[in-house]
């Protein structure tokens, strides 16, 4: 005989499987960058930032 698994049907519990810690991001690296203007660097350039673009908004 088959045992089959119990199909979920709320979406609150595939939330509290997936974030046991209670997060649902990656911890903070502590880099700050100015996100506005990043955003509109992206904006006119109509293509997301290279690490050395993103680094030149980069908060020291």
């Amino acid at each position: 005989m088959l045992t089959m698994e119990r199909k979920r049907t709320s979406l609150l519990e595939d939330i509290a499987d997936y974030a046991k810690d209670g997060r649902l991001t990656e911890p903070s690296d502590g880099k700050r960058y100015e996100w506005r203007k990043m955003i509109d660097a992206v904006k006119a350039l109509g293509r997301p930032l290279t690490d050395e673009e993103a680094g030149q908004y980069r908060i020291k």
